[in-house]
């Protein structure tokens, strides 16, 4: 599940949906924090980001907050269970 300002989407098809629709093809992330703590799924990992993105339209570059829920497959790698984005306006 994707939360993207607001906007709830859930499944591969309609997260995927979404990031093709936004309004721009390159953003550079500029990370000012980062924090992590184990979650209640065994292994698992909730991580919370914030920082700047640049994008190549914009002047300025643009706050945002993001936190991700990741969890554990059995081949070693992880998978995104939850992600939450907002820009900070202001």
């Amino acid at each position: 599940m994707l939360t993207f300002e607001g906007q709830k989407l859930q499944g591969v098809d309609d997260i995927c949906s979404k990031i093709n629709q936004l309004p721009f093809d390159k953003c550079h992330h500029l990370i000012s924090t980062i924090d992590a703590q184990p979650s209640s799924f065994a292994g698992g990992v909730v991580v919370f980001v914030s920082g700047s993105l640049r994008l190549t339209c914009e002047e300025h570059p643009l706050r945002f907050s993001q936190m991700f829920h990741l969890i554990p497959t059995s081949q070693g790698s992880f998978y995104v269970q939850n992600d939450i984005f907002r820009l900070n306006y202001g």
